[in-house]
Formats: C-alpha cells, sequence, structure tokens
C-alpha cells in the first residue's frame, strides 16, 4: 500500500487498518486482492490514520494526534509467509513474550529458570526529560547531577526490594513463573534469535535511526558491525540506499521540481528559483514535513558501523556474570 505522503507499508489484503470509517481489512474497506500477479481493488478515494498515539488530557479525556492520509494506489510485490495473531484483552504484560517466542525469537525463559538480578541504568549524558514535540522521544540534554543521584535512588530502592522479594518467593518455593512478576523492566535477559538477511537489514534500518530509542540504537549499531563483517557487500548496499537514502513524498517532489528541472543532459538548476516557508506551505506540506524536506537534503556523514573489538568482552564473560546474580536456592 503506497501512501499520498511517500510511505509505503507491505501488508496482506486481510490486514486491519483505521481508515477514516473505523478499522476494516483491506479487502472489506477497498475489496483488495490480486489477479494476475497485479493488484485489482474498487477505485475510489480511500484514507488510513498514520503517524501518532492519543494524547490523554489532564480531565481524563483523549485526543488523537493521528492524521488521515489518502491512498494512493496498491502495488503486489509477490508473497510473504505471514501469520496475523489476535487475541482479546487485557492480559498481563509479563506474559506478552510468550508470544514473541512463535515468531523465530527465543527469550530467556523466567518460568523454566532463575532470573539474573542485573539491572540496567542510563547514564547521566542518557538520562534526559520527556521530549515536547514527541511522544516517544527524550528532550535534548541531561538533567543535573543532583536530580540524576536522586532518580538513581530511587531506582536503587525498588530493584533492591524486587530481587530481595524475587529471591524469598523462589527460596520458599513459589512458582518461578510466579516470583518473576513485580521484577523491573530494566532487568536483563538473553535472546536467541533466527532472522534472515532482508529482515535483519530492515530491522537495522529502524533501529539505527536517531528517531530509535538511543539505548536500541546501541545494539543496532553493534550488530549492523556483525553485517559489516559477515556480509560486506550487502551491508554496503544497505548503507548507500537505506541508512543515507531517503523516500520522498508527492509534496517533496513537487517541491523539488520547482527548483530542479530535467532536461536532456541530466539534471539543471532553474534560474533564480528559490521556496520559502511560505512556497512550502502553499504546496500542501505542513511544518513538519517542511522540516523533514529540509533535514532529508541536509549533508550527512556516513556513518561507519566498525566493531571495536577492543571493547568487546567475549560470551563467556558475560555467561558468568549473568550466572553469577542469578539467586542461590537450596533445592
Amino acid at each position: 500500500m503506497v501512501l499520498e505522503d511517500g510511505k509505503s507499508i507491505e501488508a496482506t489484503s486481510d490486514h486491519r487498518f483505521r481508515f477514516a470509517g473505523g478499522w476494516r481489512t483491506l479487502r472489506d474497506e477497498t475489496g483488495l486482492r490480486e489477479t494476475g500477479g497485479c493488484a485489482v481493488w474498487r477505485q475510489g478515494d480511500y484514507f488510513v490514520h498514520v503517524n501518532g498515539a492519543a494524547e490523554k488530557l489532564d480531565w481524563g479525556q483523549v485526543r488523537d494526534k493521528t492524521k488521515l492520509v489518502r491512498v494512493a494506489r496498491f502495488e503486489y510485490v509477490g508473497e510473504r509467509e505471514t501469520y496475523d495473531l489476535e487475541v482479546e484483552g487485557p492480559h498481563h504484560n509479563f506474559v506478552a513474550n510468550g508470544i514473541i517466542t512463535h515468531n523465530s525469537v527465543n527469550e530467556y525463559s523466567g518460568r523454566y529458570s532463575l532470573m539474573p538480578l542485573l539491572f540496567y541504568s542510563p547514564e547521566q549524558d542518557q538520562f534526559s526529560l520527556q521530549s515536547a514535540v514527541s511522544n516517544q522521544g527524550r528532550a535534548p540534554g541531561s538533567v543535573s547531577p543532583e536530580f540524576y543521584r536522586e532518580a538513581m535512588r530511587r531506582w536503587d530502592e525498588v530493584r533492591t526490594r524486587a530481587a530481595g522479594d524475587y529471591g524469598w518467593l523462589v527460596g520458599e518455593n513459589v512458582a518461578r513463573e510466579l516470583a518473576r512478576i513485580d521484577l523491573p523492566l530494566s532487568t536483563y535477559t538473553q535472546w536467541y534469535w533466527k532472522i534472515d538477511l532482508h529482515n535483519l537489514l530492515h530491522f537495522l534500518t529502524l533501529r539505527v535511526d536517531d528517531h530509535a530509542q538511543w539505548e536500541i540504537q546501541e545494539y543496532g549499531r553493534v550488530i549492523a558491525g556483525m553485517v559489516k563483517r559477515v556480509a560486506p557487500l550487502s551491508y554496503e548496499a544497505w548503507v548507500d540506499y537505506q541508512v543515507m537514502g531517503d523516500k520522498l513524498s508527492h509534496g517533496e517532489i513537487r517541491a523539488l521540481s520547482r527548483l530542479v528541472a530535467v532536461d536532456g543532459d541530466g539534471l539543471a538548476a532553474r534560474d533564480g528559483s528559490s521556496l520559502s516557508n511560505a512556497g512550502l506551505a502553499g504546496l500542501g506540506l505542513s511544518g513538519r514535513e517542511i522540516r523533514e524536506l529540509k533535514a532529508k537534503l541536509e549533508p550527512r556523514e556516513v556513518p561507519d558501523y566498525d566493531l571495536d573489538l577492543a571493547t568487546m568482552r567475549v560470551p563467556e564473560d558475560v555467561a558468568s556474570e549473568m550466572l553469577a546474580a542469578v539467586p542461590e536456592v537450596d533445592r
């Protein structure tokens, strides 16, 4: 599904999207189907909600921050093995990872094994307040040393109590799947992951991006370094087309065509042409879209995800640290 703002989403025809009239599958809303290797759908204007999340207001109401974007067209991209899983909720959060294990990812299980009581704490330079422009980001800069120390003190209290309670519960032979309930989200875990290169590079495109949470960017950069060592040609293509490349919306293409012309020998700048913010807005670009277009055209340094092997730990050291953090139980 290609949207009018240039974004595209790969999905099956029975995937649900929130259209202007509510949640419906692509097939039900548009009649989408595949015929002879081509996407066929009912002609008409279709709008889906994208880019945003609900914002809770002080008086308990909710304001929807999504926007409606018109569907430009559908394209058939071939067959993929996909599975749609729907489970009516609500459910306890601590069982959610049991679902992920059935999607080529297997996490260290607190049902079968004792949990290592190791907890993550951000360094002060990564400890920031909530962003004023994004519901899922941090504001620039860090807090004062005094504020940071107080936050660490409070976290340490919670973790010490949670670790002590967990040790007591498993020591009393309470089922491990119950004893783990109140361990904090900061508890370190282990993952066993099987994935093909195509989907791994898609994962990395999202997770090394500046908009991703900083901690997962760190993991993404290390994994990208691994890819560079084992699949250097694919790595170079990924950096060229995905990391350093970008997509342009219809409005952005219209704006650039006002400045650059196509001629027989290539591209030529239109003499004396320029576009102010007001001119860009006149082409239908919102304030956010204007900022994004400018960011896309700013020169960027090509990232290098080389691994610094001197700073890396051998797996045996990590395994020993995890094992040492597991509470001892006399049974």
